[in-house]
């Protein structure tokens, strides 16, 4: 049985120390999993020093099969080494290593593998397979480190910070949780459980109750709480659950804003969740911040959102109520449940496909929300959008594309309105062509203003040649 190697190179335009110290760091290890992955973490001790361990389930095909991780080898500031204890290879070893060049200011980070494949001789039948999906996977994790660590450069300045999160749980709470804590903050979450946890704190946001002192040295709170927009069919109680979770835990939190006596050990900016559904549906018209609100249940939800986090202006704090697209990623909401028809060749368009598309990759989501955190010209409403909005046909046409499948079978208006009722209408089939207003004055450095990037850097398919 032989052995198989994998190296994979990359310039960081960073000092070597501050390289490997993003790697030390808590979050590195969900920030460099790939969405299109099923993982699941089981446990982890320490970092990344010798004798830590980390323990997680991996979806292969239809199993799970566990794989338990020892970390050796380490040296400080240099390199460290992955080793299976158990798991999927006869053998795997993972040489993570920086090398300072061009006098200290940049690095070069390599990741080299050496794997032994199962199965004995029949084993060999499967190398082109893995030494595929380990292009993809070093294509996307590299890019995702090349872009936290140089990205960060331009706000070197920024202390430490304690970020409050509401919703930590939920989809675009669990990325920026990884995130923030890779860049050197300290992320508390506010959770429903009484018995919290060191860096969690209870609050009841349906009665408004809060732990008391939770906002003791908390320097900002990103507002992400509220009950699934598409998670089930809209009842009047659906719908009044879903606006009365978005409300009441705003509220909430400036209540407790309120309660922290001293101005000075308040935190400075509140970012509240909101939607591009504040403007309705709207065709073609182009849309910014300063656009007027639009009409409908999705619209009247976002307009008392935001006039619930507003309040918070009077407390001296800076608030940003950030308009959020489609959020593109296959590791949840509206990309993750089209993935499958798309794969398999049934997807399509839905109804003439005119209806405008505004979206944004979970990555750059992430980066506004830190972005408007450190900007203050991101102040009120601001749009969390890519900068290219796309019709519905365009987007479905580009999906199919990126996944080398066609796209024939339409989903005609009649049959989304029997099937899921008046969210077919606001969720699925409105028009709404939003511009990032905001973020451009701002300066923000979009990742993926173009979709089929978008697409492929989220699919792990950037590699691929396009067709």
């Amino acid at each position: 049985m032989s052995d198989f190697t994998f190296t994979r190179s990359l310039r960081i335009s960073r000092p070597a120390a501050e390289v490997f110290s993003w790697h030390e760091r808590p979050g590195a290890f969900e920030r460099l999993a790939p969405p299109w992955q099923k993982l699941r973490l089981l446990a982890r001790s320490g970092g990344i020093r010798d004798g830590a361990k980390v323990s997680l389930l991996a979806r292969i095909g239809p199993v799970w099969a566990r794989w338990d991780v020892e970390h050796r080898d380490y040296v400080e500031g240099v390199q460290f080494r992955d080793v299976q204890l158990r798991g999927p290879f006869a053998r795997w070893e993972h040489l993570h290593r920086v090398e300072s060049v061009e006098d200290g200011r940049a690095c070069v980070l390599t990741d080299a593998i050496t794997y032994r494949l199962p199965f004995g001789p029949f084993g060999r039948l499967g190398r082109g397979f893995v030494r595929g999906e380990l292009e993809r996977l070093f294509t996307y994790r590299h890019a995702i480190t090349k872009a936290d660590i140089e990205g960060a450069a331009r706000y070197l300045s920024v202390r430490p910070m304690t970020f409050l999160i509401a919703g930590s749980s939920g989809l675009v709470g669990r990325s920026l949780t990884a995130f923030l804590t890779t860049q050197g903050h300290t992320v508390v979450r506010l959770v429903r459980r009484a018995t919290a946890a060191p860096d969690e704190v209870f609050w009841n946001p349906a009665t408004g109750e809060i732990a008391p002192g939770a906002l003791r040295d908390v320097d900002v709170i990103v507002n992400l709480s509220g009950a699934g927009i598409a998670d089930a069919r809209w009842s009047a109680a659906r719908k009044q659950e879903i606006l009365r979770s978005r409300v009441d835990g705003t509220r909430t939190l400036v209540s407790a804003i309120g309660a922290v006596r001293n101005e000075r050990h308040r935190p400075f900016v509140l970012i509240s969740a909101s939607a591009i559904g504040v403007y309705g549906d709207r065709g073609d018209e182009m849309l910014k911040e300063d656009s007027a609100t639009g009409a409908g249940y999705l619209a009247d939800v976002c307009i008392d959102w935001e006039k619930a986090a507003v309040a918070a202006e009077a407390l001296g704090v800076r608030v940003v109520t950030l308009r959020t697209g489609v959020v593109l990623t296959p590791a949840g909401g509206a990309l993750a449940r089209l993935l499958p028809l798309f794969k398999a060749g049934l997807g399509g368009r839905l109804g003439d496909g005119r209806m405008c598309m505004s979206w944004i990759s979970l990555d750059d989501l992430v980066g506004a929300i830190y972005h408007a955190v450190l900007d203050q010209r991101c102040r009120g409403p601001v749009n969390a959008v890519a900068p290219n909005p796309m019709t519905n046909a365009e987007f479905t046409r580009t999906l199919a594309r990126v996944l080398r499948r066609p796209a024939l079978l339409p989903a005609p208006k009649v049959a989304l309105r029997l099937a899921l009722g008046e969210m077919a209408d606001e969720l699925l089939l409105a028009s709404t062509r939003v511009l990032p207003g905001v973020l451009k004055e701002a300066h923000y450095g979009f990742r993926h203003e173009n979709l089929e990037d978008a697409l492929r850097a989220g699919l792990g398919r950037a590699s691929l040649t396009h067709p």
